[in-house]
Order: C-alpha cells, then sequence, then structure tokens
C-alpha cells in the first residue's frame, strides 16, 4: 500500500513538474514577445527619425545645388567678361533675363533650369545674340533632353558632349577662342557648355553674316557647311530653318503672354 502511495505521489510530482516547465517556456515566451515589440517599436522610431533627416538632407542638397549654381553663373560672368557691342543695362537687362529664364524654364517643363537660363540671357546679351536661338538650338542638340551629360551616339569623328554637344576635336580650340580652360570633364557643365555654344554661334555669325550658314555650319561644320551648299546651292539646310522657326515661335509666344 505505502509503495502504490509512493507511486501516485511520483506521478503527481512528476506532473506538476511538467506544467511548471511549461509555465517557465510560456513566461520566457511572454518575455521575448514583450521585449521584441519593443525592438520593433525602437526601430520604427529609427526608421521615422531617419526618413525625417533624410528629407532635410535632400532639401539641404538642393539649396545647396541652387546656391553652387548661382555662384557658377556668377564666376563666369565676372571671370569671363567681353565687351559687348552694346553695354549692359544693369537692373532692366537683369528683369528682362529674369523673364527670359522664367520662359525657357516652362517651356522645356522644368528641365532648362533657371539659373542656366539666367546665364543664357546674360551672355547672349553681351554677345549682342538672339537668346531664344540659342535655346532652341540647346533644344534641337539634347534631343528635347536639356541633360547636361548627354553623350551623343558615336560618328566617324567620335562622340559629342554636353547639352551643346561638342566634339574633342572642336572644343579646344573653341574654349581656346573665349579664353577658357578645356577639360573634357568641363564639357557636362552646363554653363561651360552654353558659353562655348554662344562663343562659337558668335564666331560662325560674323564669318558668315546669316544665321543659315552659321548654323548650317555650326550642325556639319564649316567644311560639311561648304559641302551643302555646293550639293543644293543653299545653306537653308532644316536644322537652320527648325532652330529659327522654333525661336521666332518663343518669341511670339513670350511677346503674347507679357
Amino acid at each position: 500500500m505505502l509503495i502504490e502511495n509512493m507511486k501516485q505521489w511520483g506521478l503527481k510530482l512528476a506532473l506538476l513538474a511538467v506544467i511548471f516547465s511549461l509555465l517557465v517556456v510560456i513566461s520566457v515566451q511572454q518575455i521575448n514577445l514583450n521585449k521584441t515589440e519593443k525592438q520593433l517599436y525602437v526601430a520604427k522610431e529609427q526608421v521615422d527619425y531617419l526618413t525625417s533627416e533624410n528629407e532635410i538632407f535632400k532639401n539641404y542638397q538642393e539649396m545647396l545645388i541652387v546656391e553652387r549654381d548661382m555662384s557658377l553663373m556668377q564666376n563666369y560672368l565676372e571671370e569671363n567678361a567681353t565687351e559687348a557691342s552694346e553695354p549692359l543695362n544693369g537692373y532692366k537687362d537683369w528683369l528682362k533675363s529674369q523673364k527670359l529664364s522664367e520662359h525657357f524654364y516652362e517651356e522645356s517643363d522644368g528641365e532648362f533650369k533657371k539659373s542656366w537660363g539666367l546665364f543664357l540671357a546674360q551672355e547672349a546679351k553681351r554677345y549682342d545674340m538672339d537668346p531664344y536661338i540659342v535655346y532652341e538650338l540647346i533644344k534641337i542638340e539634347s534631343g528635347n533632353t536639356f541633360d547636361p551629360h548627354l553623350v551623343g551616339p558615336e560618328t566617324k569623328y567620335g562622340h559629342a558632349y554636353g547639352m551643346t554637344q561638342f566634339m574633342k576635336n572642336t572644343a579646344p580650340w573653341i574654349a581656346g577662342m573665349a579664353d577658357l580652360p578645356y577639360k573634357h570633364e568641363m564639357l557636362f557643365d552646363p554653363y561651360y557648355s552654353i558659353q562655348l555654344a554662344i562663343v562659337y554661334l558668335d564666331f560662325l555669325q560674323n564669318r558668315y553674316g546669316n544665321w543659315d550658314k552659321a548654323l548650317t555650319a555650326y550642325n556639319r561644320g564649316i567644311y560639311g557647311l561648304e559641302a551643302y551648299i555646293q550639293q543644293y546651292g543653299h545653306a537653308k539646310s532644316s536644322y537652320a530653318v527648325k532652330i529659327q522657326n522654333g525661336a521666332n515661335k518663343q518669341k511670339y509666344v513670350a511677346y503674347s503672354s507679357n
């Protein structure tokens, strides 16, 4: 009888031990669950914080880019000043440049930055050049992308680079003509690219005296222009006509909106 009682007590103790073990496991799991929930909450807080910091950083970066663009424009204007055929008229010309930059920005759906437009307008004024011609040339040369880092398709002469698509064989001497330094990577600087285009167009316009020849020479090269005239008897290439028509349309739109 005693042995039977001992066996029963042994089974009860064993059962209690199992129940106790289960309770311990459940408690540990509950503790781990609480700990995991806390870790998830902390992680979410960190993600929210980093997201907020990232937005602040992005805004700061955008501000720095605008400041850099404006600073580069000002440096170009100060360091590469040339004597214009018609003097700048300070405030009035600045207002005109602002209107042009706004027009180019809106016409390009925001792709042609306002600081680029300001620089283009001021440089065109200094060279007594039609800014709409320059803008339309950039528009066509970049395939309407206004991408400063554009690399043109490979030709037998190599690639063309930047918004205004200069090649390595022509860019250095045009830079020298503008009294600018030259490095290949500078062709991807939008301000440098715009100034090279204006200087080259000024050279071609002074050489030929009309936009048909100047623009066709820009597109085909000086010898290419001569070959075109020899073949067709004129310099009214589709490239030159498209740019001039586009410029006239831009002037009409800008005039109508004033």
